[in-house]
């Protein structure tokens, strides 16, 4: 476990999700969503590459070099593409920040832990199973829930217009998240971000300019 004077910062982050565009801009593929708005702030030239059942993208951020990972196994099997990619890139779970969709938080929220269980998610499941661990990083993004709809209809479902604004900050705001995780440790970013709410008011005056 990490001190204050010797802090663990993440090295992968993973977004987890289900490929193929029929899941494109779906709830449970919010974690896809965070990857592609990270690369999209960074603007620096990255290496690509399909390994291990997964897309994964190298790129350089303060200092050191992040590989940010896509798991391309549908989400129960999750945990399969990543456990194959640690041993190539030599990390410990500590080093690896999962980011997922949540359905215990309402849209507009995210909130970041330090390890934990799966909380009835299955590519979370997936995860700890393969990795042999529930210490690793995770940052949650929520999509609430929908009452009078099953569960799997709901998260492979899309954001309707009045939910575009939150989901639209909050994956904004968990890309920054991320970011200041991997700089300044998951702590800084836990304190700044774990409180923070989309202000839908600010994102329709932003429209209407």
């Amino acid at each position: 476990m990490s001190t204050v004077t010797d802090i663990i910062l993440p090295t992968v982050i993973v977004g987890l999700g289900n490929p193929g565009e029929e899941y494109a801009g779906t709830r449970h593929n919010a974690g896809f969503l965070v990857i592609d708005r990270i690369l999209e702030k960074l603007n620096k030239p990255r290496r690509r590459e399909h390994r291990y059942n997964s897309e994964i993208f190298r790129v350089t951020f303060s200092g050191k070099q992040l590989i940010l990972v896509k798991p391309l196994t549908f989400m129960n099997l999750s945990g399969t593409a990543i456990a194959k990619g640690r041993a190539a890139w030599d990390v410990v779970p500590e080093e690896i920040l999962v980011v997922y969709d949540c359905l215990d938080l309402p849209s507009g929220k995210i909130r970041l832990r330090q390890d934990g269980g799966s909380g009835g998610h299955r590519g979370m499941a997936s995860l700890i199973q393969e990795l042999g661990s529930q210490n690793f990083p995770r940052l949650r993004v929520g999509i609430g829930r929908q009452s009078g709809k099953q569960v799997v209809d709901y998260v492979l479902s899309g954001w309707g217009p009045e939910e575009q604004p939150y989901i639209e900050q909050a994956v904004d705001a968990a890309a920054d998240a991320v970011l200041l995780a991997v700089r300044s440790g998951l702590a800084v970013a836990m304190n700044k971000y774990n409180g923070w709410s989309a202000n839908v008011a600010d994102s329709d005056k932003q429209q209407e300019k």
